[in-house]
């Protein structure tokens, strides 16, 4: 008895030498590597700036130039154009963003290059002139195509292949952006409101210049993670770059880019947030609340806040499933994901019934259409991301990424081409049409899923516990 208690005391004490010897790259905190959380607030604070930004740019561009905070005067038809173009750039250049990682930088380096653009687009967007406004939004363009397919690749980077805790990780990173989207919409949509909308402009750029430095001194977390293959200490590493891709890659490619489709539908149904229920929030809907009107702005903040809430929940829910050998593949997350999305339009569709009748529609149905838009969100977009860094062929692990988030742009647009129909077909035909489409759209992919998992050659069959 006493030898096995010396014995136990010696084991523990090598344990804890093991744990107090380890590099900080290898280090783990609530389970997870410590860059994790690196990468976590960088996110955040570029989707503070992205999100704030987002938050009051329809409503600039569409309030008269004779308020007292004075916009653009456009009308909703022209600031949803813009909103559309500008919403699917962001993420389209993320192709070539990835490619340059792929190519000549590395994800790291790509990251921090994307960051400064950042700071300098909302930087200059703080300047109330027209020429700013436009060379402003092309520098968010140009940063947020070289920083976000590259940070979320970097992500993938921290687990081995077969680790379980992937997708819980993506999750724990995507309520970081949440965080930033959530806090973006209370403080740059006040500020941007009330104070003056260039003021929340650059608001956005003083925080985007936080998550820069705070990604800079977090390096030493990141060891190993996002360098360029090429220059790799690694042989393997480098010959992965002249390889030509394997039947297996090949059909995960496949896979992959049919998964986008379903990713291009649910956020062209999904980012009506910023566009036209943006609108709905600010003209058709009673936003009084004991006797104080809440801005427009502040309802986006609804999304981020029920991520931050349900995120960790929905993620564990996904891996209990999947432990218990319940059906919780990725692809099969996506399409409940994408119904229920769906099913969140059709409270929308009851706000525009109850405005149609009385000329004014409570604020819980958009509180309702947010939450079933936020579990959608939950069980697809974090999922998706993970699923790109499973299924993607080394070489080319930022450029899917960067397509992921093309797809993404391109649900933008057509976000922004359904909230321009509005004006002539409706609210109430938009709202109730996206249900209805997101709905049968899942339920015709789910009908292939056993196909389509076939051809992901069981890249996620043996997801098993584990440490780094």
């Amino acid at each position: 008895m006493v030898y096995q208690i010396i014995h136990f005391n010696c084991q523990t004490h090598q344990i804890n030498m093991e744990n107090s010897v380890l590099k900080p790259h290898e280090r783990e905190l609530f389970g997870h590597p410590i860059g994790l959380y690196v990468l976590f607030f960088t996110e955040m604070w570029e989707r503070f700036s992205y999100y704030g930004m987002r938050a009051i740019l329809v409503l600039y561009l569409t309030t008269k130039t004779t308020d007292i905070n004075a916009g653009l005067g456009w009308t909703n038809m022209e600031a949803l154009a813009l909103y559309g173009w500008y919403t699917m750039l962001v993420y389209v250049a993320s192709i070539p963003g990835g490619i340059i990682a792929d190519k000549i930088l590395g994800q790291k380096k790509a990251v921090i290059i994307g960051a400064i653009l950042l700071v300098i687009g909302h930087s200059i967007l703080a300047i109330e002139e027209i020429w700013a406004f436009y060379t402003g939004l092309g520098f968010i363009i140009s940063g947020v195509g070289m920083l976000k397919p590259n940070i979320s690749t970097m992500v993938g980077g921290l687990y081995k292949k077969g680790d379980i805790r992937r997708d819980k990780g993506f999750t724990i990173f995507y309520i970081g952006i949440n965080v930033g989207a959530f806090l973006s919409s209370l403080i740059v949509g006040y500020v941007g409101e009330v104070h003056g909308w260039h003021y929340g402009f650059g608001l956005a750029g003083i925080c985007m210049l936080v998550g820069l430095v705070q990604f800079i001194y977090g390096q030493k977390y990141l060891v190993g993670v996002g360098d360029h293959l090429g220059k790799s200490k690694n042989l393997e590493d480098r010959e992965l770059l002249n390889k030509p891709l394997s039947k297996i890659e090949k059909d995960r490619v496949i896979v992959l880019i049919l998964s986008f489709l379903m990713v291009i539908v649910f956020f062209g149904a999904f980012e009506q947030a910023g566009g036209l229920m943006n609108l709905y929030a600010k003209n058709q809907t009673n936003r009084v609340f004991f006797g104080t009107e809440i801005p427009a702005s502040w309802f986006q903040s609804l999304n981020a806040f029920f991520i931050i809430v349900f995120g960790t929940s929905v993620a564990a829910f996904w891996a209990r499933r999947k432990l218990k050998s319940k059906k919780a593949s990725s692809l099969f997350k996506m399409i409940v994901g994408l119904i229920i999305m769906g099913m969140g339009f059709l409270f929308m569709s009851a706000a525009s019934i109850e405005f149609q009748n009385s000329g004014s529609s409570a604020m819980y149905w958009l509180v309702l259409a947010y939450l079933f838009h936020t579990i959608g969100e939950l069980s697809l977009s974090p999922v998706s991301l993970s699923f790109v860094t499973k299924l993607a062929p080394a070489k080319y692990a930022s450029l899917m990424m960067g397509l992921y988030f093309a797809t993404t742009g391109l649900g933008n647009k057509v976000a922004g081409l359904l909230g321009e129909s509005a004006s002539k077909l409706g609210e109430l035909s938009i709202f109730t049409g996206i249900a209805l489409f997101c709905i049968l759209f899942g339920l015709l992919i789910y009908v292939f899923l056993n196909k389509l998992k076939a051809l992901t050659h069981g890249a996620e069959d043996n997801e098993t516990a584990m440490n780094n």
